[in-house]
Formats: structure tokens, C-alpha cells, sequence
């Protein structure tokens, strides 16, 4: 297997940028690791306490005067972001692909996704609209309104960076909001570049920070008095000591978090469709996607069918350079991740999984690299860890069913809700799934195709609260005020 290089050149020059300046962070210098070999692309100079605090600074700085910016203003602004976005399109697919190994025909559709989430937002920057309230007991004129927090501390993960950074910060620039984002250690390459993009759009100096860290960064930004708001995209367990540490200044938090999403087929789909878009769940992201469908609940009397479709195309999945156009999977991001998933395999086995194929690392010219084959595990108990509990690999687990009401149970028999995907020709049916499943999103034959920047998302139980998208993720970055003015005439008048 060969491997072309990252390009060097399109790696950004900068950990760190406040109030429109780029530079090195103060905190410690960190290698980054391409997961495809193994070896250090850079040194990144990563952020300190320090560095929050000023970014905070300079976003309170200009958080008055964009709040004041007429909505057409920042409308005209986010879209010159989006067309510098779809410009450099190239470049930012590349980093998408080198700072976490995610295959590059995958993260192509990221800057055009990004593009729109700032046109679609941007387009109500000039909408936002109040409401006139019907008063009791007297004269009055009670009205409702609509304002920005003001400064929102944005934590990003490494699965997908650039997505979720956009998915936060256009919501809640439209809004009127300021914002610090902390870009992921292990992947920080293409929010950084979006930094850059941002002082190129001519967006005031404060608007738009960027500091590269870790866990310490994201407790500064977490217990920073000077940021109104925490949007966290991420993992429950670290979500609840951002809740915990939120706490002590009572800061609301929005929580975009993991799932175990359940993909249902009945006898009845299309199953050649079904079962691509049931291996999506292991390919997107490279399996490490929080709404990746990954635990299969397969209707009985198709279910050995339909294993056997799963192996024979997981088989022709092309695994290999993220540089290269041809393939579909790449690797997970460390030789730490890979090693936990092989040990989950390994559970999953001694709790009585079957692997129907994969199951081991890549060897050979993929061995310097953190390669795991698709890995299917059959017959799995729906209370064995595998199905309870995210693997974020490139790994499905398998489970018959006999009836619609059993699927049901099994697909809200987790502490997660994020999302679901039906497989059904019977439309009743679809419709009684919908309403029935525990999930904030719901796919009916398809998987991923509807998360769309005008479409809300978010998940219900363990999977967080809030939404990003759509008209529900605007008003996440708004609080409501309330007015009230006596239009009684003055005594004596």
C-alpha cells in the first residue's frame, strides 16, 4: 500500500488566533500524528489558560458593536465566508483528511456542507423576529424580544472538526453572538484554517477565536465568568464535568453528544439498499460518528440474507490512503483507539458475537498505520457492551428481532437517543417507528441524508439536549426577553 504524503505547505501557521491575530499558542508544543502511518506531520504549539482568557477578552471587546451590526451586515459577512469556504475547498477537504485520517472522498462534502450552514444562517441574521403580547389588567404595551448571549465557548471534537465548528459557530454568529472555539489537539487543522478564512471575510477583529487545546482548555473556557453560553460536542462522560464545572457559575450549557443508533430492517425493504446503507454506519467518519448507524436489528426471516449481503460488499470496501480518491475507509485516529476496539471485538466474542468478517488489524504495508477492517459481530445480546456502549470504530453489531414491537424495545433499550434509520416499504409502519423511537433524529431508507443546515438535530436521553439547525438551532444562541410598558395616561392628565 502506498501513501501520498500531506501536504506540508497547507498546514496552518498558527495554533492560536485572537482578535483577528494569528499566532503560536503559550501552552506546550504537541506532534500530531497522521493516523494513516504513524508519523508526526507538525508540531503544534498548543494553547494555554493564558490564551483563553484573552480570546475571551477580545470577544467581550467586540461583542457590543456585532451585536449592533445590522442583521444585513452580518448576513453580507457570512456569506463572503461561505464563498471563501467553497474557494478553498480543496484545501480545506485535504486538512479534513490529514488531521484525523478520514478518507478524502468522504470529507469532500464538508466545505460545501460548511458553505451552506453559513448561507443558510446567515439568511436569518436578518430575520429574527420578536412578538407583541396580548396584556392583561390595564393599558400596556408588552412585546417580547430576542437578544444574543453575547460571547459563546465552542469545544469541538476530533471525529469531525470542521463540521461540528460550523454546525456551532453559524447559528450563533446569525444570532448575534461572538464566540472562542477550542479546535481539538488531536485534529486542529481545519478549524484553524476556518480562522484564517474568517479574517479574510473581513469579519471584526473578536468575532471569531480559535485556541488550539486540550482538557485544560476546555475547563478554562468551561469555568470562564466571561463566556455567557457553552455549546460541548463531545463525549457524556467528559460532558458531565463540563456540567459540573458550568455549575459553579450557573452557565447554560447545550450538549451535542454520543449515540448507539439503532438501524431497523424488516423484511419488507429494499435490502440490496439496506444493507449499504447499513455499512455507512461503519465507513462514515471511519466509524467514529455519534449518529453512525452501528447496531443493526434485523427482522428474522431475512436476517442470514442479509449478513451475508453485509460480508459480500464489506468485502469490496476499499481501506487504505485518506489521500487517495478511490478509498472509502481510512484509519482511526491512534494506535490507543484501535487497541480499545480490538478489545471490544474481543468481548463481544467471549459474550457470544460471531464475526462475520474482519475483526483484526491491518498488517503489511498498513501496519505502521491504525487500520481496522470493517468488522461485523452477529447474533449480539442486546444487553452485552458492544450494543450498549459506542465503539466509534468501524464496527456494526447484528441483532434479530421477530416483531415490530420488539424492535422498538430494542432500539430505546440504551441510555442513548441521538439517532435511528428505518428500513420499511410499509409507510403505517414508518410512521409508527417515528413516533415510537426514542431519538431526536429518524431516517426512513436512508442514513444521514436529511442532517441538513435547515433541519434541527440533537438527541434525547444520554445523547444530550439542544438543537443545532433549522429555526431550533438559531434559537439556541437567543435569549427572550420580556417588555413591558404602562401606556396608562398620568394622573391628572
Amino acid at each position: 500500500m502506498s501513501y501520498q504524503a500531506p501536504d506540508k505547505n497547507l498546514l496552518p501557521r498558527s495554533s492560536v488566533i485572537i482578535n483577528g491575530a494569528l499566532s503560536q499558542g503559550s501552552g506546550i508544543s504537541l506532534p500530531h500524528i497522521y493516523p494513516a502511518t504513524g508519523q508526526v506531520t507538525g508540531d503544534i504549539h498548543l494553547g494555554s489558560p493564558a490564551d483563553i482568557d484573552a480570546a475571551v477578552a477580545a470577544a467581550r471587546k467586540a461583542a457590543p458593536s456585532w451585536r449592533a451590526l445590522p442583521g444585513d451586515k452580518r448576513r453580507d459577512l457570512m456569506f463572503k465566508l461561505a464563498a471563501l469556504i467553497e474557494r478553498d475547498a480543496a484545501t480545506l477537504t485535504h486538512l479534513c483528511a490529514v488531521e484525523n485520517g478520514n478518507a478524502i472522498s468522504g470529507t469532500m462534502y464538508m466545505s460545501y456542507d460548511g458553505a451552506q450552514k453559513f448561507r443558510y444562517f446567515g439568511g436569518w441574521a436578518d430575520k429574527i423576529q420578536g412578538a407583541v403580547i396580548s396584556t392583561w389588567g390595564g393599558p400596556a404595551h408588552d412585546y417580547v424580544a430576542y437578544e444574543p448571549y453575547g460571547v459563546i465557548g465552542a469545544i469541538i471534537p476530533w471525529n469531525g472538526p470542521f463540521f461540528a465548528t460550523t454546525m456551532v459557530v453559524a447559528p450563533a454568529l446569525a444570532a448575534g453572538n461572538c464566540l472562542v472555539v477550542k479546535a481539538p489537539e488531536l485534529a486542529p487543522y481545519s478549524v484553524l484554517r476556518l480562522g484564517e478564512l474568517f479574517i479574510e471575510a473581513g469579519f471584526p477583529p473578536g468575532v471569531f477565536n480559535v485556541v488550539a487545546g486540550g482538557p485544560d482548555i476546555g475547563a478554562a473556557m468551561v469555568a470562564h465568568p466571561g463566556i455567557d453560553k457553552i455549546q460541548f460536542v463531545g463525549s457524556g462522560p467528559t460532558a458531565k464535568k463540563v456540567l459540573r464545572t458550568a455549575a459553579e457559575t450557573l452557565k447554560p450549557c447545550g450538549l451535542e453528544l454520543g449515540g448507539k443508533s439503532a438501524v431497523i430492517v424488516f423484511a419488507d425493504a429494499d435490502l440490496q439498499f439496506a444493507a449499504q446503507r447499513g455499512l455507512s454506519g461503519a465507513i462514515s467518519a471511519n466509524g467514529q460518528g455519534c449518529v453512525n448507524g452501528t447496531r443493526l436489528l434485523v427482522e428474522r426471516p431475512i436476517y442470514d440474507q442479509y449478513l451475508a449481503m453485509l460480508g459480500g460488499i464489506a468485502g469490496h470496501i476499499k481501506i487504505g490512503d485518506p489521500l487517495d480518491q478511490s478509498t472509502i475507509l481510512g484509519p482511526v485516529i491512534s494506535e490507543s483507539a484501535l487497541n480499545r476496539i480490538l478489545g471490544i471485538i474481543g468481548q463481544a466474542k467471549q459474550e457470544g458475537g460471531r464475526i462475520v468478517t474482519g475483526g483484526e488489524r491491518l498488517g503489511g504495508d498498513a501496519a505502521n498505520g491504525f487500520y481496522l477492517p470493517i468488522t461485523i459481530v452477529a447474533d449480539v445480546a442486546n444487553d452485552s457492551n458492544i450494543a450498549q456502549h459506542e465503539v466509534f470504530g468501524p464496527v456494526l453489531s447484528v441483532t434479530p428481532f421477530d416483531s415490530e414491537e420488539e424492535a422498538i424495545e430494542l432500539a430505546n433499550g440504551t441510555a442513548y437517543g441521538l439517532g435511528a434509520y428505518v428500513h420499511t416499504q410499509n409507510l403505517s409502519r414508518a410512521h409508527r417507528m417515528a413516533s415510537a423511537l426514542d431519538s431526536g433524529m429518524i431516517h426512513v431508507n436512508g442514513s444521514g441524508e436529511g442532517m441538513t443546515p435547515c433541519a434541527p438535530f440533537g438527541g434525547m436521553k444520554q445523547s444530550g439536549y439542544g438543537r443545532l439547525g433549522g429555526e431550533a438551532g438559531l434559537h439556541e444562541f437567543l435569549r427572550i426577553k420580556n417588555v413591558w410598558m404602562g401606556l396608562a395616561k398620568p394622573q391628572g392628565a
